[in-house]
């Protein structure tokens, strides 16, 4: 169960991370030691106001693992900064609450409140218990709008991942928006041991954006805008044998007038 709480953590506190990056950006990778977090995807469109934000929606690619093909440590914790030309909002989106969702499929869980899904994908968990070989498991992942309050929105994100047998968690996660130099919105988690400290995320696959209506408007989840040329996300991950991985990146994009 606690490997299903790393898989949606993981995916939500990198999402908007990975959304930085334009439709035609190279594949980023970091290394410390033996340990490399790689990001791939894009926004689309890339091509965004100089002056205020348009709709967007992102597709996001990650990947965890080590140098050496060893089986990779567990992701702890994330703290990311935002830049401020990203923005998101789920007010007037419908939403979805965490009894509804609770001990379903994913199949199941998108029926419930299929009105509040904001993305969908995929996720691989890697377990290495002690003497036996590591195997793997792949399973869908459904985000929810939990709803807004304030300044944060919650996200409810359902990950179903057959390890060792078919198991549904829920694990509501925060997005905060913040005014603190370049940084519009902060995702802080912290991601407690899954399968004894042996499970670990190693790639995900995911999409996210919905429109909508509210008040008689046209509405997006998602916006951006281009006013510099480019956007930045800095950020650590931190991971259970101490190692943390500093997320520094600037990505170019495409103003309009």
């Amino acid at each position: 169960m606690k490997t299903k709480a790393l898989t949606a953590l993981a995916l939500f506190s990198l999402l908007l991370a990975c959304a930085a990056a334009p439709a035609d950006a190279a594949r980023e990778v970091v290394h410390l030691g033996n340990l490399f977090l790689a990001d791939d995807g894009g926004i689309f469109p890339s091509t965004l106001p100089r002056h205020g934000n348009a709709p967007i929606s992102a597709r996001l690619e990650a990947e965890i693992g080590t140098t050496d093909g060893s089986h990779p440590p567990a992701l702890r914790h994330i703290d990311l900064d935002i830049d401020r030309t990203i923005g998101i909002d789920a007010a007037g989106l419908p939403t979805c609450k965490l009894g509804r969702i609770e001990a379903t499929s994913g199949d199941a869980a998108k029926r419930a409140c299929p009105e509040a899904i904001i993305g969908s994908g995929w996720a691989k968990v890697e377990v290495a218990f002690p003497e036996q070989a590591p195997f793997s498991s792949t399973g869908p992942v459904v985000l929810f709008n939990g709803g807004v309050r304030g300044k944060t929105t919650t996200v409810l994100l359902h990950a179903y991942v057959d390890v060792p047998a078919p198991t549904a968690i829920v694990v509501p996660a925060r997005v905060v928006r913040v005014e603190k130099g370049r940084t519009g919105l902060e995702i802080v988690a912290t991601i407690p041991p899954i399968a004894g400290g042996a499970g670990s995320v190693t790639a995900f696959r995911l999409t996210v954006g919905r429109r909508f209506t509210s008040g008689g408007r046209s509405r997006s989840l998602l916006t951006a805008g281009c006013p510099s040329g480019h956007y930045r996300t800095d950020g650590e991950a931190e991971f259970a044998d101490g190692t943390v991985l500093s997320v520094n990146h600037v990505f170019p994009c495409t103003p309009s007038s």
